[in-house]
């Protein structure tokens, strides 16, 4: 006879938040969203912390280098789709990687021989403006000169031109030595006003540049994401396939943090893949698993290595899982359920494993809610999809604009590893659909907007951060007459021109 459980299977839109005593330091600028990635003892700090609590879907209509980059300048982190070839999706690790640096090895060089073609070949390579001019044409080749965009024109001067006769020469060049801090190579920059500080060591070998944007970008950008090298943190998705062989790429790319992409991850080929990186890498690469939806898999992806582990099966607003297969589970009770076996197992064994929820966002609070019931942090497609930055294609669908949006699930993915069930390359079934999302323009103003109402909510519970929240907020369900109720209602709305 089957196991039936008691719970009803329950979403974020049938609980509320109670407010809790706002406190003087209950404000907005005192809320702290750091959050952790991956799994640490108790007592220390995880090895890898975000600043906000948002990481985007390993999808390909979402995880791109661009959405990577923006989301790590914002403070979070992307997980670059898996369904494409291993060498295209190394490739977008390591341009999120070369972004920016501080100190950035130079990717484009040429020598003083070559051309202005070779330069304007480089340029649409690259997308790098900036070249460095070596005696070798080498990254770390003896410096002889500079290029920029400033020193030709493309529709007017002779492609044939050397390099050497339109470059700036290096005793013209205002230099760095190498061992020079970023502090004082940024002030360099600024008392010459210089876009480009080039630092070289003692035998005049290129060493790195440091870009005056940078600076700027950083400024501009207080929760930005980065390691010691003060590269973007980013993520990559693996299979429970090819992973002997995307793995390393990913690695050798730059990856910070690697997750297990299914729509089911309580199964023998997660466990097999987990402790493959492990036999392998040890605790050295950080790697996350999932889907699960209770207890149980949470436990049994744990126990095979996970360092982080995803809750979430159907939920998704492309999802169709829960139709085509009956299996699943509401999201708020999955994460009740996987919250109460991570206490647990930090009880037992004082390791605290981070939750991801995955899916069943549709209002704003209900990120808090998430959070609240147990989340470190927050998986979404959808509302990452909206913006400039995802890889898709705005397109204008009668009065409106929209960005094109498909699950992993559907057909036009092809990510049937996705689904492994162990069978032959075919997707027997979809399990996402392929829709629209209304568009909504650049990334950095809408997560201000989200992340400002995020901590007001947190403000309303008595909370500065995501550790008292999930300490001391209040949750109550809601019946479907006070979901009427907590909207506009009884009134004639106006409309506006």
């Amino acid at each position: 006879m089957a196991i039936y459980l008691n719970d009803v299977s329950r979403t974020f839109g049938e609980y509320l938040l109670i407010p809790g005593l706002t406190t003087h330091m209950c404000i907005p600028s005192n809320i702290s969203l750091r959050t952790p990635l991956v799994k640490f003892k108790k007592g220390e700090q995880a090895p890898i912390r975000l600043n906000i609590p948002f990481v985007s879907a390993i999808m390909q209509s979402v995880s791109g280098p661009d959405l990577a980059i923006e989301l790590a300048r914002n403070g979070g982190i992307s997980f670059i789709f898996g369904s494409q070839s291993i060498e295209s999706q190394a490739e977008m690790v390591r341009k999120v990687k070369k972004f920016k640096a501080g100190f950035v090895v130079s990717d484009s060089n040429l020598t003083p021989e070559h051309r202005l073609d070779d330069v304007a070949r480089l340029i649409q390579t690259t997308g790098h403006s900036t070249i460095g001019i070596t005696d070798d044409g080498t990254p770390n080749g003896r410096l002889l000169g500079l290029v920029t965009s400033r020193d030709f024109r493309l529709e007017k001067d002779d492609l044939n031109t050397k390099v050497k006769y339109f470059m700036t020469p290096f005793d013209k060049l205002i230099v760095g030595e190498l061992g020079i801090s970023l502090n004082e190579a940024n002030q360099l920059i600024w008392e010459h006003k210089l876009n480009t500080l080039p630092i070289i060591d003692e035998n005049d070998h290129l060493a790195y540049f440091v870009f005056r944007k940078d600076y700027d970008s950083h400024r501009d950008n207080p929760y930005e994401l980065s390691g010691p090298d003060k590269s973007l943190l980013v993520g990559a998705g693996i299979n429970t396939r090819d992973y002997a062989e995307r793995v390393p790429a990913l690695i050798e790319a730059g990856a910070d943090v690697l997750c297990i992409d299914s729509s089911d991850g309580y199964s023998e080929w997660q466990r097999d893949t987990l402790i493959w990186i492990r036999e392998h890498y040890g605790d050295k690469v950080k790697v996350g698993a999932g889907n699960v939806v209770d207890g149980d898999g949470f436990d049994y992806l744990v126990n095979a290595g996970a360092d982080f582990v995803k809750v979430g099966i159907g939920g998704g607003s492309i999802c169709i899982t829960r139709e085509q297969k009956g299996i699943g589970r509401g999201q708020a009770t999955a994460l009740i359920d996987v919250a109460a076996a991570r206490a647990r197992h930090e009880k037992e064994t004082g390791i605290y494993v981070p939750i991801c929820s995955d899916g069943g966002l549709v209002h704003d609070y209900h990120m808090v809610l998430a959070l609240a019931m147990g989340a470190d942090f927050l998986m979404m497609g959808r509302y990452f999809a909206r913006f400039d930055e995802s890889p898709t294609k705005k397109l204008r669908v009668g009065n409106n604009y929209v960005k094109e949006y498909w699950g992993e699930g559907s057909n036009r993915a092809q990510n049937w590893q996705r689904y492994d069930l162990g069978g032959s390359e075919s997707l027997k079934f979809e399990e996402g659909v392929d829709s629209y999302v209304p568009y909504a323009g650049k990334m950095k103003d809408n997560l201000a907007v989200t992340l400002g109402k995020v901590r007001a909510t947190m403000c309303s519970c008595g909370a500065v951060n995501i550790e008292e929240l999930q300490k001391h907020a209040k949750i109550t369900l809601v019946s479907s007459t006070s979901i009427v109720e907590g909207g506009a209602h009884d009134v004639i709305l106006k409309e506006h021109s």
